[in-house]
């Protein structure tokens, strides 16, 4: 398997979780078992598919899920109440 431990967009993605984790801990207690929920499982995939893109040829399709998930995480925020 190749090793994917250095790569930068990596290294962010786990950041992003880490980064995830701390702000799902301020969330109202609906919001933490609803959104922030759905905020640390899709940043875990997020990883995930950095990983396995890492150790294939074709990436393409696995690319296009990432994008796809990384827009989801964007457009959660929209989601919680001020």
């Amino acid at each position: 398997m190749a090793q994917y431990e250095h790569l930068p967009i990596y290294k962010k993605a786990f950041e992003l979780s880490l980064f995830l984790e701390n702000e799902v801990k301020n969330f109202s207690r609906y919001q933490k078992y609803t959104l922030g929920s759905e905020l640390r499982k899709k940043s875990r995939r997020v990883a995930i598919l950095i990983i396995r893109a890492n150790s294939r040829t074709d990436k393409l399709g696995i690319l296009l899920e990432l994008r796809e998930i990384l827009e989801e995480i964007k457009s959660e925020p929209e989601k919680i109440p001020s």
